[in-house]
């Protein structure tokens, strides 16, 4: 079951690092073609990073 689970997780290694690319070529473009508007963005996509970071520290220490 572990070595299953971990040929899982390795699949799923794959697919992000490809969405990942995605996601840069995206970022580069947005940056390109609308510099002003891309940085507005980007600060929300940040701040919201930031509450979810902090949530996950509670939980680990929940957990830990």
């Amino acid at each position: 079951m572990k070595n299953k689970n971990l040929k899982i997780i390795d699949k799923i290694e794959i697919i992000r690092s490809k969405n990942n690319k995605n996601w840069m070529d995206l970022l580069r473009l947005a940056f390109t073609k609308a510099p002003k508007e891309t940085t507005k963005i980007m600060s929300e996509v940040f701040r919201h990073d930031e509450k979810i970071s902090k949530l996950i520290k509670k939980l680990t220490k929940n957990i830990g």
